[in-house]
C-alpha cells in the first residue's frame, strides 16, 4: 500500500499513468460531467467547500472527483464496496492530488470502515460540508457514530457486534468499539458542518427514507437515484451491459442456451433480463410485484417462483434491493456449477452467512472474486464477488457514458446543496 503522510492510501501509486490514460478516454464519453465543469468553472460553486465521497472508486468516479475539484471543492474519497475499486483510478487521483483517496480492491471490512473514516476526516480534524454517498454507509457511520458516542458518554456503553447479523454491521460495531473511546466527540465533530447528502443508489435512498420517517436524519438529503436520467439509464442500460461483462470475466461461460433466472424486474432486473435474452439465453424472471411481473410476461419472459425452477437454472442473478432472496435451501438444490451472482447494492440478497456456516461446505477460490462452494455430496456452485455487486467485483462496472448521466446529477445536486438561496430542510 502507498501512503504519503497518511493522507492517501492506494494499492500501487505506479499505476497512475495507466489510470490517467483511462480517465482521459472516459472524459470524452462523459459529456454531461465535462459540460457541467465548463458551465460552472467561472462561478466555482464549491470554493472553500469540503466534500467527502463514498462511491465505487472507478475510472468514471475519478471524472466525478475531478469535476468537483475543478469547481473548487477539497475532496476526500473512499469506495463504497470492498471489491469495486479500480486501483489505477485510485492511483491517478492520488498522484494528481485532485482528491485524497483511500481505496484499493480487496479491502477487509475493518479496512473498509477505516477508509470511510479517513475520507470523512479533513486535516484540521473537521468533517465535510457535504457528502456524496452510494448506499448510505458514510451517512450511517456518522449517524450511528453520534448515537453511540452519546451512549458512551452517558453510560460507558459501546455497541455489541453480536447484536447485529450482517458482516458489514458487525465490523462497523467493532470499529466503533475501537475508535469511540479514543475520541468520544469524533462523530459529532465530523457531522457538525454537514449541510447535505446526495445519495446515488436505490438501497441508500431506502435507508434515508427510513431514517427520515423515524426523524433520525439530521441532514438535507437529495435523492439522485430517482432522477429519470439516473435510474432509467444507469440502473437499466448500465446493468444491461455490465452484468454480462461481470459474468463472462468471472467464468467465461457460454450464455447462449443457458437457463437464467433474474430475481427482480425493476429497472436493474429489466436491464439484466434483456441482456441475457440478447445473448440467446432462456430467461426466467422471479418477481413479487404484480405490475413488474406482468411487464416481464409482456416482454416474453416466463415468470416463475424460484422453488419451481431452482434445479434447472444455470445462472441466478439477484436484482431486487431486498434481503434473503436466495437461501441456502435454494443453493443446496442447484445443479452442479450453477453460477450465482448479485447485482443489488449489498451482499444480503444471497444468504452468504448461511452458506459459510453450512456443515461440511468447502470454499475453493478459482480466482479473486470467483469461488466454487462444494457441498458435502460433491456438487458445487459458483458464487461471484462473495455475493456483492458482481459487475464491479468481477468487472469494472457501468460504461462511462451512462455514468455521465448519473454523475452529472451528483454534481448538480451538490451545487444545489451549497446554493446560498436553497430552502431545503434537514431530515
Amino acid at each position: 500500500m502507498e501512503d504519503l503522510n497518511n493522507d492517501f492510501k492506494v494499492k500501487d501509486i505506479s499505476l497512475h499513468e495507466w489510470g490517467r490514460k483511462e480517465i482521459e478516454l472516459a472524459e470524452v464519453e462523459m459529456p454531461g460531467c465535462m459540460a457541467t465543469r465548463e458551465k460552472y468553472k467561472e462561478q466555482q460553486p464549491f470554493a472553500g467547500k469540503k466534500i467527502s465521497g463514498s462511491l465505487h472508486m472507478t475510472i468514471q468516479t475519478a471524472v466525478l472527483i475531478e469535476s468537483l475539484n475543478s469547481l473548487g471543492a477539497e475532496v476526500r474519497w473512499c469506495s463504497c464496496n470492498i471489491y469495486s475499486t479500480q486501483d489505477q483510478a485510485a492511483a491517478a487521483i492520488a498522484k494528481a492530488d485532485t482528491g485524497k483517496v483511500f481505496a484499493w480492491k480487496g479491502l477487509t471490512l475493518n479496512e473498509y470502515w477505516w477508509c470511510t473514516l479517513k475520507a470523512l476526516t479533513f486535516p484540521d480534524g473537521s468533517g465535510p460540508d457535504s457528502i456524496v454517498d452510494d448506499g448510505g454507509d458514510m451517512t450511517i457511520m456518522l449517524i450511528e457514530g453520534m448515537k453511540w458516542e452519546k451512549k458512551y458518554k452517558e453510560k460507558q456503553e459501546l455497541p455489541d457486534p453480536e447484536s447485529v447479523t450482517g458482516d458489514d454491521e458487525k465490523a462497523l460495531y467493532q470499529f466503533y468499539r475501537e475508535v469511540i473511546p479514543q475520541d468520544p466527540e469524533r462523530f459529532h465533530r465530523l457531522s457538525k458542518n454537514v449541510k447535505g447528502i446526495s445519495e446515488e443508489t436505490t438501497t441508500g435512498v431506502h435507508r434515508l427514507y427510513q431514517l427520515s420517517k423515524k426523524k433520525l436524519l439530521p441532514f438535507v438529503a437529495i435523492n439522485v437515484n430517482d432522477s429519470v436520467t439516473k435510474s432509467k439509464f444507469d440502473n437499466l442500460y448500465g446493468c444491461r451491459q455490465s452484468v454480462i461483462d461481470g459474468v463472462i470475466r468471472a467464468t467465461d461461460v457460454m450464455l447462449a442456451g443457458k437457463k437464467v433466472l433474474v430475481c427482480g424486474y425493476g429497472d436493474v432486473g429489466k436491464g439484466c433480463a434483456q441482456a441475457f435474452k440478447d445473448n440467446h439465453a432462456v430467461v426466467y424472471v422471479a418477481e413479487v410485484d404484480p405490475i413488474c411481473a406482468l411487464q416481464a410476461c409482456m416482454e416474453g419472459f416466463q415468470v416463475k417462483r424460484i422453488e419451481t425452477v431452482v434445479q434447472d437454472i444455470d445462472i441466478f442473478i439477484t436484482a431486487t434491493g431486498n434481503k434473503g432472496i436466495i437461501s441456502v435451501a435454494h443453493m443446496e438444490k442447484m445443479k452442479n456449477n450453477a453460477i450465482v451472482g448479485n447485482i443489488g447494492h449489498f451482499d444480503n440478497e444471497l444468504d452468504m452467512a448461511g452458506l459459510k456456516a453450512y456443515p461440511g461446505i468447502k470454499r475453493i477460490e478459482i480466482k479473486p472474486q470467483t469461488d466454487r462452494w462444494v457441498f458435502p455430496d460433491g456438487h458445487g456452485i459458483i458464487i461471484l464477488a462473495d455475493g456483492r455487486l458482481l459487475n464491479l467485483g468481477c468487472s469494472t462496472g457501468h460504461p462511462s457514458f451512462v455514468m455521465s448521466n448519473s454523475f452529472t446529477n451528483q454534481i448538480l445536486a451538490q451545487i444545489s446543496i451549497h446554493d446560498p438561496n436553497s430552502t431545503y430542510q434537514n431530515g
